[in-house]
């Protein structure tokens, strides 16, 4: 009788998953943890897609250097030390950047007790000819660790990496909650018309789903890997301990390298296949910033759904 059972309950799942028990306890696990995580996964998609470029937004963000005009010699170290503090009685100089290009205005930062200045000073005559701030380049940084630790640090990492580990479960739970039977698994891999927007709404949020599984499960791990990557290392030294033979080739030092390079998709600003700038570096960087935001899509036509299915039909009940 048990082989008789297991048998139908593979049948049932190969041509009418949908009406297994086991398939909707499934759906329930997905659809609230889908809830539950929906704004966090929305703003860890759009934020990743964004950091696919984090070097773009880098260079764009960071300004075109000063370049004096003047004709006569530049100052020396000394002297022009002595006009800044003139300009700026009471601070003291804890930072000079001077580039190779003599001409190149010098970046001075100032420190008086908990206040800091950065300033640009003209090499010739020393005058103070504007701030050194860059605002631009400190939004990236600080999107950067938005995006890794929500700005608070080493406690923000642990969040998001069980956040990673809690998509992780959403997307198994929606790989088992797509299978429609094996006869119609194929009009699930694309998008109809004409069957009306709610049903074009679920059949977007599976296609979507399907074709994106593989992006979502690396871009997870991964996050996984990079907000706990002591406790993968530690694991990596047990499956694979280090011995005279293996050091500097161990296999899971390779898998652990590339596991932390998808998730961004690049080396150094290029392409994971690509030698360097060009047509392949920026078609890999789309690719991973346009499967980037499949989860926000997942999480707009889920959360529609929902409203749809479950929300909206309680707020009639009620009133």
């Amino acid at each position: 009788m048990g082989n008789l059972n297991s048998l139908t309950t593979k049948l049932s799942w190969i041509r009418h998953p949908q009406r297994l028990r086991f398939r909707k306890f499934l759906f329930q696990i997905h659809l609230w943890s889908g809830i539950c995580l929906g704004l966090y996964i929305f703003f860890i998609s759009i934020t990743g897609s964004v950091l696919v470029y984090r070097n773009e937004l880098y260079v764009m963000a960071t300004p075109s250097p000063i370049i004096s005009t003047g004709f006569e010699s530049s100052l020396s170290e000394d002297l022009l030390i002595d006009r800044v503090i003139l300009l700026y009685p009471g601070y003291e100089i804890t930072r000079m950047n001077q580039s190779g290009n003599t001409n190149q205005a010098i970046e001075i930062w100032l420190e008086m007790d908990d206040n800091t200045i950065k300033r640009f000073f003209d090499p010739f005559n020393g005058n103070d000819i504007g701030s050194a701030e860059r605002t631009g380049q400190m939004l990236v940084v600080k999107l950067i660790e938005l995006h890794e630790s929500f700005l608070i640090g080493p406690m923000g990492r642990k969040i998001n990496g069980i956040g990673a580990i809690a998509v992780l479960i959403i997307v198994f739970t929606g790989l088992v909650i797509w299978w429609p039977g094996i006869n119609r698994w194929r009009r699930s891999l694309s998008f109809r018309t004409g069957i009306g927007w709610k049903r074009q709404i679920w059949d977007i949020h599976s296609m979507v789903g399907i074709w994106s599984f593989l992006f979502i499960l690396m871009f997870a791990f991964s996050g996984v890997y990079l907000s706990f990557p002591d406790f993968f290392h530690e694991l990596g030294d047990k499956l694979q301990p280090i011995t005279a033979e293996n050091a500097g080739s161990r296999f899971v030092n390779k898998f652990l390298y590339w596991l932390a390079f998808l998730h961004f998709g690049r080396i150094n600003g290029i392409g994971l296949v690509c030698s360097g700038p060009g047509l392949c570096d920026q078609s890999i960087k789309a690719i991973w910033a346009l499967f980037g935001l499949a989860p926000t899509i997942m999480f707009a036509t889920g959360a529609t759904m929902w409203w749809n299915r479950v929300l909206r039909r309680w707020l009639k009940r009620t009133h």
